[in-house]
């Protein structure tokens, strides 16, 4: 029968199955916040009522600025729910661009954590179609500005809509933007059909394997590709949902997974890189309770995944997807026959990005456009296609050369798939290394030395060379209280590595410059090091 599949579904369905599971959030030095599912219900069709109040209707625009809290979930659903359209604003990223992409979006309504009121105030005068700021108390004692309105002051006189409109399922229900490295952040926009089927594939059991028994802790940022979609697929399966409040540290996330028994944790290798390092120096904590770290957002290094599978006892599941893609493309999970390999076998699997989702197809092509085959070795430009990837950006025509004629994104990963189906990403077109007539893939290189017992982390780039066109330049920071030198780099990747490949030089830096969703910000370097001279051959 014809059904829409919005998530309005979702709401009603958790709504009345799961009245008494909890959601907590983290609140600074004051333990976890918790209310039931039926609390938080109830108080998402407040807030919508009090935002129909303040006039917004369908289509559009209610935007968040705010950390991970059951507040800012009560906001993803709220919005679309009345036919409007949630947009999570990136706090992390420039104010200019900040100020771009709300006016971009047109967003009428803006809720704020107040903890970061101080970030925004400069700029409101800025925000030119924003109506009324709404400021959510997220930290003990925090206050609201005089010229806001505050958020449990309008959800306590609000009126809960009688019903919730019938809504077409290719209708918009969310929109964020790309944290991109060039020009300004570009829109995309999500429907109620996309991120129901999204969730609907990211619980499947060979994907992320949600269910009513889980506890999740959401550490990736809401306002990043919806957090990876995990609030949306929790709320789906009626999961125990923790939250980490504001700027959560390694610490605040060991004691959360350690005390609320958490059983799934997502977030980008850098956040498990330093929790890694806190357990080195406090190895009492028990995390035995995690089935699963979903890592994202760019390549995890094999020996992350080895550190915590022998260290924690919990494994890593790689995951690679992108904004434009809701955003989930693939996970690395082992095939039942894959089981018995040697661990030398099983970790060279693990340490892909996985295969393809349910409702996601891939191809990599070359330079003319040519499909590639699946023989793990041929390396092109990887194009995904599916039901809840980005036909178009938001008004971005000047972006349009990111589709294909024949209807694929182009994802700007370049990528090797194996006969199995499991991609493994190379590196971004723009970090390539080529290197008199070779590719060399920094991704690879940056693994092998993160491999390095006295390494926390590297990036390597491409410098300029009178010779060879560009060489690697490895940027390395080594693990605090120890003694690192170039030469130990150079002797440790010697026999992992072609000698084209090997970088010409190491440089030791304090830390690697982070983008605003915590991935190692390359560009930075770039042009830290764009004067660097080669060594005399």
């Amino acid at each position: 029968m014809p059904y829409p599949l919005t998530l309005t579904h979702f709401f009603e369905r958790s709504r009345r199955l799961f009245a008494r599971k909890t959601i907590g959030t983290r609140v600074p030095g004051a333990g976890v916040e918790r209310i039931t599912y039926a609390e938080w219900a109830e108080r998402t069709a407040r807030l919508a009522g009090a935002l129909a109040a303040l006039g917004v209707g369908r289509g559009d625009r209610v935007g968040t600025f705010a950390w991970n809290s059951h507040r800012h979930l009560e906001a993803y659903f709220a919005a679309p729910l009345m036919g409007a359209v949630i947009h999570t604003v990136n706090i992390r990223l420039a104010p200019a661009d900040i100020a771009y992409i709300v006016n971009h979006a047109g967003d009428r309504v803006l809720l704020v954590d107040a903890s970061l009121w101080p970030t925004l105030a400069p700029l409101r005068p800025e925000l030119r179609t924003v109506e009324h700021v709404i400021v959510m108390r997220d930290t003990p004692g925090a206050t609201v500005p005089p010229d806001a309105l505050d958020y449990e002051a309008l959800l306590r006189e609000a009126t809960p809509p009688a019903a919730w409109p019938r809504l077409e399922e290719t209708a918009a229900a969310g929109m964020c933007y790309t944290s991109g490295t060039t020009g300004h952040p570009k829109g995309v926009v999500y429907t109620h059909r996309a991120i129901f089927l999204h969730s609907l594939a990211s619980a499947n059991t060979d994907m992320l394997g949600f269910s009513e028994r889980d506890v999740l802790l959401h550490v990736v940022p809401m306002f990043h590709a919806n957090a990876w979609g995990m609030p949306y697929a929790g709320v789906m399966t009626g999961a125990t949902l923790l939250f980490a409040g504001p700027n959560p540290q390694p610490r605040d996330i060991v004691e959360l997974i350690h005390r609320e028994r958490v059983t799934v944790v997502g977030g980008v290798p850098t956040v498990w890189i330093g929790v890694q390092e806190l357990l080195a120096r406090e190895p009492h904590w028990d995390l035995s309770s995690l089935r699963a770290i979903v890592c994202g957002g760019s390549a995890a290094p094999r020996a992350l995944i080895e550190a915590y599978d022998r260290r924690v006892g919990a494994p890593i599941l790689h995951a690679w997807g992108m904004t434009e893609m809701t955003p989930l493309g693939s996970i690395c999970r082992l095939k039942s026959y894959m089981e018995t390999l040697p661990e030398e076998e099983r970790y060279a699997i693990r340490a892909k990005q996985g295969f393809a989702a349910v409702c996601v197809d891939m191809r990599i092509v070359d330079d003319a456009g040519r499909e590639l085959p699946w023989d793990g070795t041929s390396m092109g430009e990887l194009q995904v296609r599916g039901p809840w990837v980005a036909a178009a950006y938001y008004d971005n025509p000047e972006a349009a050369d990111r589709f294909t004629p024949d209807g694929w994104f182009r994802t700007g990963d370049v990528a090797t798939i194996d006969p199995e189906g499991y991609v493994q990403i190379c590196d971004r077109t723009k970090d390539l290394i080529k290197s008199g007539g070779e590719w060399i893939s920094s991704v690879d290189v940056e693994n092998l030395i993160m491999g390095h017992p006295k390494v926390l982390e590297a990036a390597v780039i491409a410098v300029p060379h009178p010779k060879w066109q560009e060489r690697p330049l490895a940027c390395v920071v080594p693990r605090p209280g120890v003694t690192l030198t170039a030469e130990e780099i150079l002797d440790w990747l010697r026999p992992r590595l072609a000698k084209w490949a090997l970088p010409d030089d190491v440089v030791f830096i304090d830390a690697v410059p982070k983008t605003s969703v915590g991935k190692f910000d390359k560009k930075v370097l770039r042009e830290r090091f764009k004067h660097w001279t080669p060594r005399s051959e």
